[in-house]
């Protein structure tokens, strides 16, 4: 693996790095802004085409499911194809889905938002191990930058989703239909890495290396931390807009509150992948983020309006670190960029399979007791779970068997 990794840094300049980081933070700015623009827009969304609950918080659960799906396939179809080519073809599937979603028909809202899903599995899983493969010395560093450039554009997706449908006479359709313009551009850019096309996840593998991961009790454990992260944070993007608009907040302050929240993220989402690349165990992050998190949802939970910015403010803060933790320890629980992308790929299959039972369960809880107390209530229990998780994840070790002394920082 040292040689492959010499060999693609004297492939790229240092113009083609720079290239390369560019082509990776466009990619990012198009994982979670087709999601967190649905949910301001999920009651114009049910009064439009006569949803239920239940039926508008599957538009945040589908793509979910698809994570599930096709991550465990993910690291499988880079050997195959080679990385940049499956990322290319993943830009392609989420263009036609942010095509196909405003269309004007039920239909093409829910398969279009699938072709999403599908589409952001792919970036998800890899993403991670371009990083280990092409920038070994800077990981921190690099997944900082893209895991910002998620947040930055989930953030602008919840606060301009509404001001956007207000100004167009296509109301809701044109707020998601403008996602494509990003799409597009992250097309054009990614084009420039067919040049590097190859098979490097290839190197190194080992005769039943996914089978002894599934046997691994840190990969497990990581697996709970990405999975109950993104159940906190999935269910907060389809329903918290409703739920402080349930408190008195106008439909259009209650969409602020959840862009408040990612635009919080977004210095942590820079800064702790660096801190949690230069230290021995990642622990005290996950007991800052447990604790952050359940503070911001108790205040919420008691309906204490008049403090709602330091809610929003402490879950952004806690949503950035453990979002953080769970992209960088895929890299740091690992020693190869072919570990990296299997862990990456069981851990948000499984994690995603959980996380989507979230909006829609709350959705369907609301609907039977006609309040937000219960799902409230389940997701600071979920917080307990994320803190006994990430505890154990935090630890130095490797996935795949002891820490190498070597590699000990």
């Amino acid at each position: 693996m040292s040689s492959l990794r010499n060999e693609i840094e004297q492939q790229r300049s240092r113009t083609g790095q720079l290239l390369l980081l560019f082509s990776i933070i466009l990619l990012a700015l198009n994982m979670r802004s087709p999601i967190t623009s649905v949910g301001p827009l999920t009651t114009m969304i049910q009064n439009d085409l006569q949803l239920s609950s239940a039926a508008a918080g599957a538009l945040t659960t589908i793509p979910l499911l698809a994570f599930a799906v096709l991550s465990p396939f993910a690291s499988t179809l880079a050997r195959a194809f080679g990385i940049e080519r499956v990322l290319f073809s993943a830009l392609l599937l989420l263009t036609i889905g942010l095509m196909l979603r405003p269309a004007g028909s039920v239909t093409g809202l829910f398969s279009g938002t699938m072709l999403i899903g599908l589409a952001i599995a792919l970036c998800n899983v890899l993403t991670p191990a371009v990083v280990k493969l092409n920038f070994p010395h800077k990981i921190g560093v690099m997944t900082g930058f893209y895991a910002m450039s998620m947040n930055l554009s989930g953030a602008f997706a919840s606060g301009f989703s509404i001001p956007m449908a207000a100004f167009s006479s296509f109301g809701w359709r044109a707020s998601l239909g403008v996602w494509i313009i990003p799409a597009g551009a992250a097309i054009l850019v990614w084009m420039t890495q067919w040049r590097y096309i190859r098979h490097p996840l290839k190197a190194g593998r080992r005769t039943g290396q996914k089978t002894s991961l599934k046997r691994s009790v840190l990969a497990w454990k990581i697996t709970a931390f990405m999975g109950i992260q993104s159940l906190l944070f999935y269910s907060l993007v389809a329903w918290l807009p409703d739920i402080l608009h349930e408190q008195g907040l106008s439909v259009e302050s209650a969409g602020w509150m959840l862009s408040a929240i990612q635009f919080t993220q977004l210095p942590f989402t820079f800064i702790v992948p660096i801190i949690a690349d230069r230290v021995q165990n990642q622990q005290p992050l996950v007991i800052a983020a447990a604790f952050f998190m359940a503070a911001g949802l108790s205040g919420i939970l008691f309906a204490w309006t008049e403090w709602i910015v330091l809610w929003v403010i402490l879950i952004g803060i806690a949503g950035g670190i453990s979002f953080s933790l769970a992209m960088m320890f895929f890299t740091l629980r690992t020693r190869t960029s072919l570990e990296a992308a299997d862990l990456s790929g069981m851990a948000q299959s499984a994690g995603y399979l959980f996380a989507a039972l979230g909006p829609a369960l709350f959705g369907a809880i609301h609907d039977i007791l006609n309040g937000w107390t219960v799902p409230l209530l389940l997701l600071i229990a979920a917080v307990i779970g994320l803190f006994i998780a990430g505890m154990g994840a935090g630890k130095n070790q490797y996935v795949m068997g002891d820490p190498d002394p070597h590699s000990m920082k």
